[in-house]
């Protein structure tokens, strides 16, 4: 039966709550029922890493699935079967809300993997579940040459990799000559096609990266299509963040020139020859808005993956920076988590921002292992390891911990330059790449991985600031939303990358 509010009594104190995040990057984790999370920052951020319908709650709350774990040991779960809903803990009830029409709920008690595995069977009887059946190991550009890629350096990385065991060459962010325009740049001479032949000789699927659901200022998209793109109840634009120096916009999927275009460039994509294609910043489909037909935000969504699914074909489906629930049957593989980086933690992310969404090791781990009971339904991916220790800021522990993920997930990706790892750390990504232990999971946090136990709980702090770092937080939120320092930060950042590249 439907409904559009359902209250769900306690049957005994809670102790911890579960809260779900909208999308990939959205913090997922559980937390102590009196512990209050503050606003994460910067504001300019919120509609790229939450979500911003509900960004100033102050009582634990997720979106779909919110479960509390009670004095007894028992978990009580209360999910959504359909689209646009969010679930709040009230005191002693759970409260499961839709935004618009009503949709269908279930509830389940009892252990903690049982409950969970019930409410995914429940999600993959209504929406699907991926058909592809393995997961490919891959290289991507992205954490090596982020957007300074070539078809010169890329066709180089590929001799480097030599005889290494990747099933797929994913192409990243960088190729493009804006967002909005998907063509490639003048960095790209032989066009697509001629690098996805120069892939298939070396026995790899190419790959590539898009973000097709955003728009930016720079992009002939933009100036010619301004109905095409997602506007408020007073004709503004929507806000989908800040990136690439620029504002984002979003397109609005329920226009039929929108869902025609969309399906025009997924057709193009396969007949370039990419077989696995990333899309990534699917948020923006979801965003609150007026459409041009007037329907639920994650239902204009997801008949906006619909199409693009369609047009994809066969080829392996990866969504990134995607509404969870909503892109359930229409991918293969999704991010599950947060992009990971070469540092564990930042205490300015962390503490000052209050922001557990922004990129770091340590945010990455703890939300894909939060999201694992999604593993039934859709491939979930952890993100890269890193295997080039001097690259990065971590312990070995670290760098371990987050291979063992991969591990679990069964997702292992790198996107290390191949130059720069020593013949030991070459051989061990080649043992990692080949090897399939057995994983068993032992309690919420613990695995064994071929009979070694291996501790997720390192990673799973929700770290909280005091008065003096949350005042600081104000001013760097403040500082955080200003493009103009934002644009400084990025020349910052590329001056680095550069000095990074020429080693």
């Amino acid at each position: 039966m439907k409904q559009k509010e359902i209250i769900l009594p306690l049957p005994s104190p809670a102790k911890r709550y579960y809260r779900h995040g909208w999308q990939s990057w959205s913090l997922t984790a559980w937390q102590d029922v009196d512990q209050t999370l503050q606003t994460p920052k910067p504001a300019l951020l919120h509609s790229m890493q939450h979500d911003a319908v509900y960004i100033h709650e102050k009582q634990p709350h997720g979106s779909w699935v919110g479960a509390v774990e009670m004095q007894n040991g028992n978990i009580l779960l209360l999910g959504a079967l359909d689209l646009d809903a969010h679930v709040f803990l009230d005191g002693d009830k759970l409260i499961g809300r839709y935004q618009s029409d009503g949709g269908e709920w279930f509830t389940a008690e009892g252990e903690e993997q049982d409950v969970f595995a019930q409410y995914a069977a429940a999600l993959s009887d209504k929406f699907g579940k991926n058909k592809a059946i393995e997961t490919p190991t891959v290289w991507c550009s992205w954490y090596s040459f982020y957007t300074h890629i070539s078809e010169e350096n890329l066709n180089q990385a590929l001799d480097d990799l030599d005889d290494l065991p990747f099933d797929v060459f994913q192409v990243d962010d960088g190729w493009q000559r804006a967002i909005g325009d998907w063509i490639p740049n003048e960095k790209f001479p032989g066009g697509m096609d001629a690098l996805t032949a120069q892939i298939r000789r070396t026995g790899r699927t190419p790959g590539l990266w898009l973000a097709p659901l955003l728009v930016a200022p720079s992009s002939n998209t933009y100036r010619q299509h301004p109905d095409w793109l997602l506007r408020d109840k007073n004709g503004k634009l929507v806000s989908a963040g800040f990136n690439w120096k620029e504002p984002l916009y979003a397109l609005d999927t329920t226009h039929p020139d929108v869902l025609e275009w969309l399906s025009a460039l997924m057709h193009q994509v396969r007949a370039w020859g990419f077989d696995y294609v990333k899309l990534d910043f699917l948020y923006a489909g979801a965003l609150a808005g007026k459409r041009h037909n007037d329907m639920p935000r994650e239902q204009a969504y997801r008949q906006g993956l619909a199409t693009i699914r369609e047009a994809l074909g066969n080829a392996y489906f990866l969504t990134c920076g995607a509404p969870i629930i909503p892109s359930l049957g229409l991918c293969d593989g999704m991010r599950v988590g947060p992009d990971v980086a070469a540092h564990w933690a930042s205490e300015r992310d962390d503490l000052l921002l209050a922001n557990f969404a922004i990129p770091s090791t340590r945010n990455a781990i703890r939300t894909t292992v939060n999201r694992l009971w999604l593993s039934p339904l859709v491939h979930t991916d952890p993100d890269v390891t890193y295997f080039a220790s001097e690259k990065n800021t971590m312990t070995t522990e670290q760098e371990k911990l987050l291979q063992d993920l991969a591990q679990v997930c069964n997702y292992k990706a790198t996107s290390d330059k191949p130059n720069w790892w020593t013949a030991t750390e070459r051989e061990k990504l080649r043992s990692f790449l080949t090897t399939a232990p057995k994983v068993e999971r032992k309690t919420r946090y613990t695995f064994t991985i071929d009979k070694k136990e291996v501790d997720f709980s390192s990673a799973m702090e929700l770290s909280q600031a005091t008065l003096f770092q949350r005042l600081l937080g104000v001013f760097l939120s403040w500082a955080g939303s200003q493009p103009f320092i934002l644009r400084t930060l990025n020349k910052l950042d590329e001056r680095e990358l550069k000095e990074k590249l020429t080693d």
